[in-house]
């Protein structure tokens, strides 16, 4: 499995005094010095971390960005023109304070596949972030993506509780569900140095998308540190 690290947080402190620390473009350096596969930013339409502009100075990078973004217009004008290496689709809304569940492909179907397909015609992948449900698997190979990405917030929810099998059954199978239709799955979403080795149980997983634990890991050991002892778990 690939690590694709989230710096939404990095950009969420430093907006905290509304300042220029912590850089978003530092971090993102240290990122890439130890293998990270990707960079995972959330371009959010109220912009509360991730600015326009992290994204182009990311980009002078040479980084694979894997782009989090509503499925809006606006936001899409802006893939269009950056062209990330990824774009994954999720749900958004403005009182929440992290991605709650899935996006809802399955009553969205003719919506998205209009959606994408400008998206699809610059070269760039399309993912989109579902939870582990069958019919939101069959409508995201309807809809043309190339992705899905997994939501692990429920089961990482009921690991903390103790009582995760049920939900890893559900991931495990969703993931055997879209290697039938042909798609490729990512994970993500409440991933952290506990329970992080159980995503060797779903088959063919091709990446990890895990933000929020590394970020706070690193104010204790340092960001490259943190992302050493993720890659080594993973």
């Amino acid at each position: 499995m690939k690590l694709g690290l989230n710096i939404d947080h990095i950009a969420t402190l430093r907006n905290a005094r509304g300042g220029v620390e912590p850089d978003v473009v530092e971090a993102a350096k240290a990122a890439l010095e130890e293998k990270i596969f990707a960079l995972t930013m959330h371009l959010r339409e109220d912009r509360r971390h991730i600015k326009d502009s992290d994204l182009y100075n990311v980009q002078k990078l040479n980084a694979k960005i894997n782009l989090e973004m509503a499925a809006v217009e606006e936001v899409q004008k802006i893939a269009l023109d950056l062209v990330p290496y990824s774009v994954c689709l999720v749900p958004e809304k403005r009182q929440e304070i992290t991605t709650e569940g899935g996006l809802d492909v399955y009553n969205q179907r003719e919506y998205l596949k209009e959606f994408i397909k400008p998206i699809k015609n610059k070269g760039i992948i399309v993912s989109l972030f579902i939870d582990p449900d069958l019919n939101q698997v069959e409508s995201a190979k309807y809809v043309g993506a190339d992705y899905i990405e997994l939501h692990t917030g429920t089961f990482s929810n009921a690991y903390e509780k103790g009582d995760y099998k049920n939900e890893l059954k559900k991931l495990i199978i969703a993931s055997n569900e879209a290697k039938k239709l042909g798609l490729k799955v990512n994970a993500g979403h409440g991933l952290n140095y506990k329970n992080v080795y159980l995503m060797k149980e779903i088959p063919d997983l091709s990446e990890l998308n895990i933000g929020h634990s590394i970020i706070s890991r690193s104010v204790f050991v340092g960001l490259k540190q943190a992302i050493k002892e993720m890659l080594e778990l993973i």
